[in-house]
């Protein structure tokens, strides 16, 4: 059997700030055509590890290869050619579009860069099917981004990610800004997308929901560290991580689900002290005396399946989540 190379491959990448670890020794694969959900509280270090992955900012160690290249090795030259297929789109929609220029000028210019052989009637035409595309009128390329709703400049936002048919899309809380009502339709639009045009989708969100809706696997993270790597259906029916069952059991439900953890108590552990043993351990009701020197490895306890627990392999009687 031919197993498929993965598009992404993250090892031992680590970001630091001053003595400050954000991200620490995260290890993944992103295969063509994934979607994969990357959840965890504010502060986990989500958005850090994205914009490192894009090499947006340079990661203290690790590596980065996209489709067999090492990112965090080229060259400038090297790297600027390879920014066509990784895109990013971000969370405000209307900050991340530049209000001088009009919705078709800020989707033509990647065009410009990375397609500069296209006379100017191709790139008008590139733009117009794009912009109808993600639900909106060509006649609209001429408008500047006040002039658009929330859900619209989001959509424009896409256009301009999408209109290089990029390998790699990151989505940095991409809908979270947005009515309940708009982010079905910007996430159904993004699994139009990607079905069109084979694209890879790492996605973060605080949003379970709209995880779960649209992610094969699920990377749970903590503090900067990854502690649970699933698939979206095995993670949503039954989390390992003690940190992954009090994540998902704060999910607001009607009515409660009987026995469930009781909700995170705030953080307390210092992040200088996070190497001396599980960064969770202060709040994990299952910690034992080992936690407090030993900082569990991510491991995998079943196919596909894997966790940075002590306790992982021990019947932890994991509550069912499946609605």
């Amino acid at each position: 059997m031919n197993v498929p190379l993965p598009l992404l491959q993250v090892r031992n990448l680590r970001v630091e700030f001053g003595r400050h670890s954000a991200v620490r020794d995260v290890n993944f694969d992103l295969f063509a055509a994934e979607s994969v959900g990357l959840v965890g509280e504010s502060g986990a270090g989500k958005s850090t590890l994205a914009r490192a992955l894009l090499r947006l900012l340079r990661p203290a160690q690790g590596s980065v290869v996209l489709a067999g290249l090492d990112l965090l090795k080229c060259p400038p030259a090297m790297m600027r050619a390879q920014r066509r297929n990784l895109q990013i789109v971000f969370q405000d929609p209307l900050a991340s579009l530049n209000p001088r220029m009009t919705v078709g000028d800020a989707i033509a210019e990647p065009l410009i860069i990375f397609e500069p052989g296209l006379t100017a009637a191709a790139r008008q035409g590139k733009v117009a099917a794009m912009l109808e595309r993600v639900g909106l009128r060509a006649d609209m390329a001429s408008r500047y981004p006040h002039e658009f709703s929330g859900g619209q400049c989001q959509r424009i936002g896409i256009a301009r990610a999408a209109v290089l048919r990029p390998n790699l899309l990151v989505c940095d809380e991409a809908v979270s800004s947005l009515d309940v009502s708009i982010q079905g339709q910007i996430i159904n639009l993004l699994l139009d997308l990607q079905q069109e045009m084979g694209m890879a989708i790492l996605f973060i969100s605080h949003n379970l929901a709209v995880v779960r809706q649209l992610s094969h696997r699920v990377l749970v993270m903590y503090l900067g560290k990854l502690v649970e790597v699933a698939s979206s259906e095995a993670l949503f029916a039954a989390p390992v991580h003690p940190y992954t069952r009090a994540l998902l059991a704060a999910v607001p439900r009607i009515p409660p689900l009987a026995g469930a953890p009781a909700p995170l108590a705030e953080t307390s552990l210092p992040a200088d002290s996070i190497a001396q043993g599980c960064a969770f351990r202060d709040r994990c009701p299952y910690a034992l005396p080992l936690c407090a020197s030993v900082d569990p490895p991510l491991a995998e306890i079943a196919a596909g399946r894997w966790v940075a627990c002590h306790r992982s392999h021990e019947t932890l009687n994991p509550l069912s989540y499946a609605q």
